[in-house]
């Protein structure tokens, strides 16, 4: 057989390719081969399960829907921005914002204050129909004779007391 009968002849080009690589590979390099054969059969395999490749292809699909929309970049910086304050916050200041996060659960997180958010929101939508519900009369006799009515007059004084009480607490907290 001459030279060029062998370079035309495919199976005799790919026994001197698998020659060449038996003598090339090392053994190392052989272990490194099988490991990553096996990895890939093995997410081939995962990609087998329904409920992993549904998950994938949602994936797919909203990372193309992220690009087209410009909010890709968004993401990545918004990754980078929390990784920058996780890596900058100390022990210390994981610990006043624990504890701060502690100190405001205990206050706001019990029975009265769910009471009183529960009546604050229907005394407000109840408010509002009966408001709505009233046709609106103008001028200014309108006005004096509503303020005559006692449960105006009431009204306004707990405003007042509860904007001096405010104001009381506020320039305590400030001195």
């Amino acid at each position: 057989m001459t030279d060029m009968s062998m370079r035309n002849d495919p199976g005799a080009d790919l026994e001197s390719l698998v020659r060449a690589l038996q003598d090339s590979l090392t053994d190392g390099m052989v272990e490194r081969l099988a490991s990553t054969a096996g990895n890939t059969l093995e997410v081939v395999d995962r990609l087998n399960d329904e409920d992993t490749r549904e998950a994938v292809l949602y994936i797919i699909n909203r990372l193309t829907e992220l690009h087209r929309l410009g909010a890709l970049e968004t993401l990545f910086q918004m990754v980078t921005l929390v990784h920058g304050v996780r890596e900058a916050m100390t022990d210390g200041m994981v610990e006043r914002l624990f504890a701060f996060m502690e100190h405001t659960v205990n206050n706001l997180a019990n029975e009265n204050v769910s009471i009183l958010a529960n009546h604050a929101g229907k005394a407000m939508s109840e408010a509002a129909k009966a408001s709505s519900a009233r046709p609106p009369s103008g001028g200014l006799m309108s006005t004096i004779s509503l303020l005559s009515k006692p449960e105006s007059q009431q009204a306004l004084h707990f405003l007042l007391d509860f904007a001096g009480k405010m104001q009381a607490y506020q320039h305590e907290k400030t001195e």
